[in-house]
């Protein structure tokens, strides 16, 4: 495929390596700087684990590469212009992160636009798919070249959600983007979005009722000490993309596509499988920290939000071959 300060020290440090590396008698070796907001036992970390190995492995001659978890190089926004630079060449980021960059990506945040998790996870892996993402990639910079898993997104807060009814006129952070924003809206509840780092401390000082994502998030972001509800509703399936610098890549030779390409399915398949057993382990953590797991009726949840379907495509046009997609998709499964 044709694919702070805190940030300035970090970038430091890495171009401190690559000085010593041609220091040195060896051959001179390109830094290749990955970048992430989650923390090293994540899935997405082990999926980069992966692809590092499988580079290194093959051209670890002429690449060195480091990852860089837990935002260390700056919110997925700021390391998306770094992208775009080329002084960061990987990045894994949701889609949601990308939308305000490129319209085309919101189709990942329009609520229940997949009926399964199976449907969800055959059409992110679809070759062809990443091809239609990649149509404004001489605008914004990158291309997407692997996707990752992050299971469905539902509710959880202070207080337990089993309708519709019982989010009305909480706050909830979501993901930024006009998408989520109309979402909270249509199930009566105050979209707050904010950085994923900055969750905790808003629920714990309750500026915030809850918030919506995976069940990771309870234990590895440590949400579920605050919140004791997480309700199933699975309003959205939204991946994390892993993006690569389009002025880095374009500068590789065939040989040296080849191999960036297969290590990012590589990356692909670790962290599909990383994902899948770790969210189990999460569940049962949550349960023994005092979380209680709803099931809700699903369907009172989508029917308040299917308008916004219509909306959306309407207002960008560009989305409706890749919707049509998703709905052959479901019904495939």
């Amino acid at each position: 495929m044709r694919i702070n300060k805190l940030f300035g020290t970090a970038l430091a440090v890495a171009l401190a390596s690559t000085l010593a590396l041609s220091g040195c008698g060896e051959q001179e070796k390109q830094l290749i700087r990955m970048s992430h907001s989650q923390i090293e036992t994540h899935p997405d970390h082990l999926g980069l684990v992966a692809f590092k190995n499988y580079v290194e492995s093959k051209l670890g001659d002429k690449f060195e590469i480091q990852i860089f978890p837990n935002a260390t190089l700056g919110a997925n926004e700021k390391v998306l212009e770094l992208i775009k630079q080329g002084s960061v060449q990987y990045l894994v980021v949701s889609t949601a992160n990308i939308e305000s960059f490129d319209p085309i990506y919101s189709l990942f945040s329009i609520p229940y636009i997949f009926t399964s998790e199976k449907a969800f996870e055959n059409f992110i892996t679809n070759p062809e798919i990443l091809e239609q993402l990649s149509v404004n990639s001489d605008k914004n910079g990158f291309y997407p070249v692997a996707s990752f898993t992050a299971g469905t997104r539902n509710f959880y807060a202070k207080t337990p959600i089993r309708s519709v009814s019982d989010i009305a006129g909480k706050k909830f952070r979501v993901q930024a983007g006009p998408t989520n924003v109309a979402m909270m809206q249509a199930f009566g509840g105050a979209a707050t979005p904010m950085s994923f780092g900055e969750v905790y401390s808003a629920l714990q000082q309750s500026v915030i009722d809850g918030a919506e994502n995976n069940e990771l998030a309870l234990t590895d972001q440590k949400h579920g000490e605050v919140c004791k509800y997480f309700s199933y509703d699975m309003h959205q399936m939204v991946p994390d993309l892993l993006v690569v610098s389009k002025k880095f890549y374009d500068g590789l030779s065939a040989d040296e596509q080849k191999v960036f390409d297969e290590a990012a399915k590589e990356a692909e398949k670790a962290e599909f499988a990383a994902w899948h057993k770790r969210v189990g382990e999460a569940k049962k953590q949550a349960e023994e920290m005092g979380v209680e797991f709803i099931n809700v009726d699903v369907n009172e949840f989508r029917n308040k939000v299917l308008p916004i379907h219509q909306e959306l495509l309407n207002k960008t046009p560009a989305l409706k071959p890749l919707y049509e997609a998703a709905e052959q998709a479901n019904q495939a499964q």
